[in-house]
Formats: C-alpha cells, sequence, structure tokens
C-alpha cells in the first residue's frame, strides 16, 4: 500500500489534537476510521509513530515524519490553491496584442477592474502597429489581440468601435483655416507621413499623395512627435490623436470620410486559460452593442 495524502493528513491532525476524537471531530470522521488510517499508516511505515494508544506523545520517529507530513501536505495545499485559482481565472497569465489608441483609450478602464478583482492574475501587454498585432495572434504570441485586423482563419473577431479618420497637424498649422474645402490640394508641398492605416484611405484624390510620401513610420507615438516638429502631416483614426495632444488639430476628411474599425481578435477557447477568458469577455462588455464574428 502506498502512502496517501490522507494519511497524512489523518497524522498531522492527530499529532496536532493528541486525541482520537478530537482528530476525527476535526476530519469529519469517526475516531474508529481515523484509527484504522493512523494503523495503515504505521503499518506501512513498520514502526509506531505515537508512544501510548492516547496518541499524545509522538515516538522521535514519529517527530521525523511529522515535519516531513507538515512541508508536504503544505506544497500540496499551495497546488491546489493554485489550480483552483487558475480554473476559477484568479491566477494565471494574459498575453496582449494591443494598438497604441486601444491601449490608451480601451484597456485602462477595463483592466483597472479586472486587476482589483483579479490581483493574481499577469498580464502582459505589447502595443504595435496593426500588422504586428495580426502577427502575434498567428503566430500564437498573444490571446487576444485588439486592432484594425482582417478575418483570420480560427480565431474569432468583435468589433469594438469604429472611429472616422482624420487630417493630422499642429494646431498652428496653415491647413486647420484651409481644410477641408480644398481637399487633398490643400497640403501642396507639405510633407506627408505614412503610417500602415492609410491603406483604408480609398479616396483616389489620396493616392498621388500617400505615393509620394517620404516618410513611412509605424508607430503611433512617434507619428505624433514628427507631426508636433513640424516634420509633416498625417492620417490616422480620431483616438489615436485625442484626448491628451493639445497642440495637434485634428481635421475630418473630405466628404463622407473612412472610418477605421477596432477589432478584438481572440484565440481559440481551448487555448487560452480561463483568465484570458474572462478578460475577453470584459473587453466585450465594455462595448456591448457590438456582435461576435466568428473567422
Amino acid at each position: 500500500m502506498s502512502i496517501k495524502i490522507e494519511m497524512l493528513r489523518c497524522f498531522r491532525t492527530v499529532a496536532d489534537h493528541g486525541s482520537l476524537a478530537e482528530a476525527a471531530a476535526v476530519l469529519g470522521r469517526t475516531p474508529s476510521a481515523v484509527s484504522m488510517m493512523l494503523k495503515q499508516f504505521e503499518d506501512h511505515i513498520g514502526a509506531p509513530l505515537f508512544e501510548t494508544a492516547r496518541k499524545s506523545r509522538l515516538t522521535p520517529l514519529g517527530e521525523l515524519i511529522l515535519h516531513e507530513a507538515g512541508r508536504g501536505l503544505s506544497h500540496f495545499d499551495r497546488t491546489l490553491v493554485a489550480i483552483e485559482g487558475l480554473s476559477r481565472a484568479e491566477r494565471g497569465h494574459v498575453r496582449l496584442a494591443v494598438t497604441p489608441s486601444a491601449a490608451q483609450v480601451i484597456m485602462p478602464p477595463v483592466l483597472e477592474r479586472f486587476l482589483r478583482e483579479r490581483p493574481g492574475v499577469r498580464i502582459d501587454l505589447t502595443d504595435s502597429d496593426s500588422v504586428t498585432v495580426q502577427q502575434d495572434l498567428m503566430a500564437e504570441r498573444a490571446d487576444i489581440g485588439l486592432a484594425s485586423l482582417p478575418p483570420l482563419p480560427g480565431l474569432e473577431r468583435d468589433l469594438l468601435l469604429t472611429d472616422a479618420f482624420g487630417l493630422v497637424c499642429r494646431a498652428d498649422d496653415p491647413l486647420t483655416g484651409t481644410w477641408p474645402k480644398d481637399g487633398w490640394r490643400a497640403l501642396g508641398d507639405t510633407p506627408f507621413i505614412a503610417n500602415g492605416l492609410c491603406r483604408y484611405i480609398t479616396d483616389p484624390d489620396f493616392a498621388p499623395v500617400l505615393s509620394a510620401a517620404p516618410l513611412m513610420v509605424r508607430n503611433t507615438a512617434s507619428i505624433l512627435s514628427l507631426v508636433l516638429a513640424g516634420v509633416g502631416v498625417t492620417v490616422l483614426p480620431e483616438l489615436t490623436v485625442l484626448p491628451g495632444y493639445h497642440d495637434l488639430a485634428f481635421l475630418p476628411l473630405p466628404g463622407a470620410g473612412a472610418r477605421r474599425e477596432l477589432w478584438m481578435a481572440t484565440q481559440p477557447a481551448h487555448l487560452m486559460t480561463p483568465a484570458a477568458l474572462v478578460l475577453a469577455e470584459a473587453i466585450r462588455n465594455a462595448h456591448p452593442a457590438t456582435a461576435r464574428h466568428d473567422a
């Protein structure tokens, strides 16, 4: 017969309380059942663990075994707590890949509440452009991705929000007084800073502006810093600029304009931890008007 965890727990409880009756009450068993389990343990050890039948004093071997049993039970109990915490989404690790605007606008209130309710969960958040977010999702380096994403094989998508594209320039740029009545021609020789989201602008008059762009920059913070420095102008969704950039102007595009769609994509449920599933649901609940689209 092998030593069972119940034997160790029974032995420790009897040693702690000094009597079979008190140990039985703590364990929720009869004294005879406790006595039988303790005898099985002693038979396996091949030596008595208590000096007398009253179980009030341990033998020298019993003292040594009690120490080891206590260590083993403490480790076992910690393991149970960890396993149960993982299953209840109270522990775990969630990998997020998001665009800067999602990191600034969507995630702060969601993460504040999530981490307050689940302080044992560790979040690994990286912010990058939509192309990199897509690559991280497809390579399973991210559990949840928030970006402008196409349908991705095997992943689920939720449309979180849409916002308008606009021309972004310094607040003191003369364009703020001439845009949009002259359209893209108003840019003249002003350098245009291209970025990965420009592909969503389908206005044919914009194509020559994009093709002539002397700069291609993928990091939003870098783009905005360049615009602030007067290097050029760019086109970005509204939420990438507001709030916080008071020295910049966001000018709506001519006509109906284009809109950016911000999607959440998640790995299949069986590849996600319970904590990741709960966080994804929290993000969905922050935007309850949207529906799920299975890719």
